[in-house]
């Protein structure tokens, strides 16, 4: 038989608008779907608990649909370029086709992949390519507004394709590890029974969270402020294990009017993080700007433990972290809250959140996630200034989360809607604030004029 051709799996896991396996469906050779999970390559980050959860049903779910076109998907854990080679030896396999994929560690793996193999890498993770929008003069652009404007000037993306009908089978299938023994579920304890009533992890989940999104498309910007009300679309996580492309979802609700350029760009912010990392791919551990390495950070283990538990005894706070910890997301407003409390309230490294968020966030994106902590934290190439300083307790009531903290706080489901943003007294069982705001604002503005005379 002809020699089989591989289709290397990571964060594109599904069959729709897929372009590494359209171009290994048409070229008639049988295909071999394979995914390494790869904590080995160099400069790898290894995935979140969360993160690694999703993986399991992702992938149990993408291994029932190829079934369904006469295919399966081939397991293999260790390096990627050795795992490949050795699938190789076993069935002469010499094409491997492929997404690119931007994050360091995968573009070293690629290049490895590449020294053995014929390695066709398609577009298909962004709207569009990371790198390939840049200024006048051929430069990448390292501030989001003119990035996005810029963009638009090549967008819409084409139009999605349909998954192939099938897929040629090789003569004899390369030994597979089993989905179980790779551990991704947890089990000592089971922390994930609030992620399996939330999520649906697979192709046919992001579909219909899609679906669902798209009939409430049109009131974006006025609904998605507000954690108690289904406003967002919820498929960050779908999205960043490539469930369904961003293409799809862009022709899916493109044409719904009202506000939903707002969502549209929020699209187009997460091709912004991808081409930060292309520029940058220390970024999720470096600051974007030099200055913020001599901001004068607190080490506070009790205090970063007490924010991870959702026990700061700022309410807005506390439930958007026992949110995180209950279901592995985290509404995007309150995100923002919670990052900045960390940075400017308690003056812990953005690092340490940043961090917490790979390990708990099942939208845990290397891109995206270091992006957006630096913005908060004013360190990043495009960023929030640090002297804004976001007051929790009035961003709540402005943001209307009574109903939000009462489904997390159950400690003060009794307060009224007025009471429950600021407790004047806290009830027994939640704890007082672990700083005053107006103490907290000031010790953040001494720490930023200090870094400042220090440059």
């Amino acid at each position: 038989m002809t020699s089989p051709t591989i289709v290397w799996l990571r964060r594109d896991l599904r069959l729709h608008d897929q372009a590494a396996f359209r171009a290994a469906a048409q070229s008639g050779n049988p295909v071999i779907p394979v995914y390494v999970l790869d904590d080995e390559t160099p400069k790898h980050r290894r995935m979140g608990a969360a993160s690694r959860w999703w993986l399991h049903h992702s992938l149990a779910r993408l291994d029932a649909d190829l079934r369904a076109l006469g295919s399966r998907l081939v397991l293999r854990r260790g390096k990627s370029d050795a795992v490949l080679a050795a699938i190789r030896r076993e069935t002469g396999a010499r094409v491997v086709h492929a997404l690119h994929h931007y994050e360091p560690w995968w573009r070293l793996a690629e290049r490895a992949v590449a020294k053995t193999f014929d390695l066709r890498r398609h577009h298909g993770n962004f709207l569009l390519p990371p790198g390939t929008v840049t200024t006048g003069s051929g430069q990448p652009y390292k501030i989001y507004t003119p990035f996005w404007r810029a963009s638009l000037q090549q967008l819409p993306p084409p139009p999605p394709q349909p998954a192939p009908t099938r897929l040629a089978a090789p003569e004899f299938w390369p030994q597979s590890d089993t989905l179980d023994d790779w551990n991704l579920l947890p089990t000592a304890p089971d922390w994930a029974g609030g992620f399996r009533e939330t999520w649906t992890p697979g192709e046919a989940g992001a579909a219909a969270r899609l679906e669902t999104f798209a009939g409430r498309a049109a009131r974006y910007d006025a609904q998605r402020n507000l954690p108690a009300c289904p406003g967002t679309s919820m498929l960050s996580p779908h999205l960043h294990f490539g469930e369904i492309s961003p293409a799809t979802v862009w022709h899916a609700v493109a044409e719904a009017g009202g506000s939903v350029d707002v969502f549209l760009s929020e699209l187009g912010w997460r091709d912004y993080a991808q081409n930060l990392i292309l520029q940058c791919p220390d970024y999720g551990v470096r600051n974007g700007r030099e200055a913020f390495d001599a901001l004068p950070w607190r080490d506070a283990p009790e205090e970063l433990a007490a924010w991870q538990q959702g026990r700061t005894g700022y309410p807005i706070v506390d439930a958007g972290m026992r949110q995180l910890w209950h279901t592995g997301w985290m509404h995007n407003r309150v995100r923002m809250i919670a990052a900045s409390f960390l940075i400017k309230h308690l003056l812990i490294d953005w690092r340490a959140g940043e961090q917490w968020f790979w390990d708990t966030l099942v939208d845990a994106d290397y891109g995206a996630n270091a992006t957006n902590w630096q913005w908060v934290a004013g360190s990043g190439l495009d960023a929030n200034m640090f002297v804004r300083i976001m007051a929790p307790l009035s961003q709540s009531a402005k943001f209307d989360a009574a109903a939000y903290i009462r489904e997390w706080v159950p400690e003060l489901r009794h307060l009224d809607d007025e009471a429950i943003h600021d407790p004047a007294r806290p009830p027994r069982g939640y704890p007082p604030k672990i700083i005053a705001h107006t103490e907290a604002r000031a010790r953040a503005l001494a720490a930023h004029a200090a870094m400042k005379q220090m440059a």
